[in-house]
This record gives C-alpha cells, sequence and structure tokens, in this order.
C-alpha cells in the first residue's frame, strides 16, 4: 500500500500554460471577499503548479469533505456495478424488504438506483431532515416513509438522503461499509490512507457527506476521473462508469449562465463549458 501523500509531479505554472500572476491575482480576489481559504490545490496537465494551506491546516492533515464525499459514493456505486453486485435499473425498494411502508407507492415502486445516483428520487424537496432525525435511528425507513410526490426521473431535487441510500446499498450487497468497500479498490491503488466517515446511528456511512481525507487525495481523484478511471497505468474504475457518472442525467434548471443549472450526473454537478 503507499502512504506518500505527494503523489502528483510538481511543475511551475508558466511551464503548464498558466500565468503565475494570474494565480496570485486570484487568491488575492478571494482574501478580499473574506471567504476564508483551509487549502488551494491547483493542477494543471496532471501537474500539481500552485498548492498552499492556510493554518492550522496542513498538507498531512485531513479535511471534511461535506458533499464531495458524494463523488464517492458514486464510485462505490460503479465498482459495485463493474462487479456484478447490481444495476442502475435495480428498483430500490428490493434492497430493503424489512423497511417498507405498509403501503408502497407506485412512483416509490417506480424508484430505481439511478433515480438516487442523479438526485430525481421523485420527492418534490430534500427529506434529509425527516431522515437524519428519525427517532429510532433507521435511516433508510424513514427515507422509504417519505411521500414521492412526482414520477422518479422527472423532477430534480438536491438530495442528501438519496445518498445515504446508495451507501446502505453497497453496505447490504458487500456486506461493509462503502469506506470499507472503497478501501482495496479506490484508496490503496491512489494512495489514500486514514480515511475517516461519518456513520448513521445503524452503522450504515453517511454518504452525502461525511468523508475526510487530504487536498493531494481530492486532486488525485480528480486526476482519476480526468484520466477515465486510469491512475498510474492501472484501470481502477471502468471508462463507461466515468463516462456516465460525469454526463448530464436529469435537467436542473434553465440559466445558461449559472454553473448550477447545466444538469445533474450521477453525484456529480455538471457546470459550464461541458464540465
Amino acid at each position: 500500500m503507499r502512504t506518500d501523500t505527494r503523489r502528483l509531479p510538481r511543475s511551475t505554472p508558466e511551464s503548464q500554460g498558466i500565468s503565475t500572476a494570474a494565480i496570485a491575482a486570484f487568491l488575492d480576489a478571494v482574501e478580499r471577499t473574506g471567504a476564508g481559504l483551509h487549502s488551494f490545490m491547483l493542477v494543471r496537465h496532471g501537474h500539481v503548479v500552485a498548492e498552499g494551506w492556510w493554518a492550522p491546516y496542513a498538507p498531512a492533515l485531513r479535511h471534511m469533505l461535506y458533499s464531495l464525499s458524494k463523488s464517492f459514493v458514486s464510485t462505490a456505486v460503479g465498482l459495485a456495478v463493474a462487479e456484478g453486485r447490481l444495476t442502475v435499473d435495480d428498483a430500490v425498494v428490493r434492497f430493503f424488504p424489512e423497511s417498507l411502508p405498509p403501503t408502497v407507492s407506485d412512483n416509490l415502486a417506480a424508484m430505481r438506483v439511478r433515480h438516487l445516483l442523479s438526485m430525481s428520487t421523485g420527492h418534490d424537496v430534500d427529506v434529509n431532515d425527516a431522515v437524519k432525525n428519525a427517532p429510532d435511528g433507521d435511516w433508510a425507513r424513514a427515507f422509504l416513509a417519505q411521500p414521492v410526490q412526482h414520477r422518479p426521473g422527472t423532477h430534480f431535487a438536491y438530495n442528501s438522503a438519496a445518498t445515504y441510500m446508495l451507501s446502505a446499498v453497497v453496505q447490504r450487497l458487500a456486506g461493509e461499509t462503502v469506506l470499507a468497500y472503497l478501501g482495496p479498490r479506490l484508496l490503496a491503488p491512489l494512495g489514500i490512507t486514514g480515511a475517516t466517515w461519518e456513520s448513521c446511528p445503524r452503522g450504515v456511512n453517511i454518504g452525502g457527506w461525511g468523508l475526510e481525507i487530504r487536498t493531494e487525495d481530492i486532486a488525485v481523484f480528480g486526476q482519476l476521473y480526468l484520466r477515465g478511471g486510469v491512475w498510474r497505468n492501472q484501470q481502477i474504475l471502468p471508462a463507461t462508469w466515468v463516462e456516465e457518472a460525469t454526463r448530464r442525467h436529469v435537467r436542473n434548471g434553465d440559466a445558461p449562465d449559472s454553473d448550477w443549472a447545466q444538469g445533474y450526473g450521477y453525484q456529480f454537478w455538471r457546470c459550464r463549458h461541458n464540465a
């Protein structure tokens, strides 16, 4: 297992076609906003051309990823699909027979794994608060009890509870948490060590948030997707999943100049310039 924290080559900005002055101007502009950066790493052509940490943060310190955690859950699902454990067209209800409400609505019955992935479960709004506040700690049961107002696949609602359900599905199929499942399949090959992930009261990784890794770990993960699932000449993740996960699956707005309205993939936001 690799334990190095510097896995990407370093280079000067100019050698990769970027202006040092432009980077400095960007950082100055951010500072003027008072946003308070914790870390910054700019990668161009696979080379780190600028990096920095603001005290008390440091290169070796793990940081909460918040919703970036979702893309790691998507990766776990992609690996499980590649292993034949499930398909994106599997019905969600089949994984939780003991947690179903007394009456399963047509819309709930129609919900598929792909709808969890694309935030198009059919819920009118995010049901995360109702799920995480379940009095018995059974988040899956609470999710399945929520009304599904729209036909799945027809309505976008950003919904961290959907990501939790993906985490729960993987755990059911693999017999281990998403973090443990990703260990030998993704984290170890990428040199990501010491990762942690928050869990629900039932011991399922929360999925939608809660993963903690280092800044360069994030950069390496991004490079994996940019390279079609390949890292150091090894196909870690099927290229077909990289393409599926990052393409548009659902409409989420009509503002052509907004990076928040360019469609949503499988736990990946899309933005302008087909990125």
